[in-house]
């Protein structure tokens, strides 16, 4: 029915898919890894937090909330 429909491999998407399956074994810490996960992983969800806690608070006061 279909035959005949083989596909040729592009060696650079192979070498990039073994790449992403072995990441884990292959990661490495380094000082820019580091400040990676301090930015995304720490400071920007800190940051997201407290802008959301200071939203829920001015809605308090502007709602005369004494809890």
């Amino acid at each position: 029915m279909g035959g005949g429909m083989e596909t040729n491999k592009n060696r650079f998407i192979e070498e990039w898919s073994s790449a992403r399956e072995n990441l884990e074994y292959n990661f490495r810490w380094t000082r820019r890894n580091l400040a990676l996960v301090g930015i995304f992983g720490i400071a920007i969800p800190v940051l997201v937090y407290k802008g959301i806690v200071r939203e829920f608070h001015m809605q308090d006061e502007d709602a005369a909330y004494a809890g």
